[in-house]
């Protein structure tokens, strides 16, 4: 990385973390934030014990502050692709496993009936996650179907 992308990448990593404190602290979350980079992945990370207003119903504040973290990468580094996550209490690696699960769950559903399984609605960084995770599973495929809020994924078993 050029020593202007490492400058920028610096500015980037501090005002996400700044902008991720302020929110929590408004919460009543504290603001106690690690923030690491690896190349052009920052990771805003709430610590503490209160973190639960702070992820929300269904994980929509995190998700909410996260796009808006990511909005401040933007704006200090126009067209550059900076890969923003904010997480707070694991929350991240705690969904990443239920929606496995579920995938799983449902690919199993949808060969064992042989007819479409529809999932209840995600946002579109869950939808990725299970299209991802069931894209290398031979037996079935997945689209997404609707309009937001209520778009979901529908998994379907593959006709041999």
């Amino acid at each position: 990385m050029a020593r202007d992308d490492e400058a920028i990448g610096e500015r980037i990593a501090v005002e996400v973390g700044a902008v991720v404190g302020r929110v929590a602290l408004g919460l009543g979350a504290g603001d106690d934030v690690d923030v690491t980079r690896e190349g052009n992945r920052i990771t805003a990370t709430l610590r503490g014990d209160g973190v639960a207003p702070f992820i929300g119903r269904h994980g929509q504040v995190i998700d909410a502050v996260q796009h808006l973290a990511t909005r401040v990468a933007a704006k200090h580094a126009p067209g550059g692709d900076w890969v923003v996550t904010v997480d707070a209490g694991d929350y991240r690696s705690r969904r990443a496993s239920i929606l496995e699960r579920i995938a799983m769950e449902a690919a199993d559903r949808a060969v064992g009936r042989g007819e479409a399984v529809a999932l209840d609605p995600m946002t579109a960084s869950e939808r990725r996650h299970v299209h991802e995770r069931l894209r290398d599973r031979g037996d079935v495929t997945t689209h997404s179907e609707g309009d937001e809020p209520e778009r979901h994924l529908v998994v379907t078993p593959k006709r041999p």
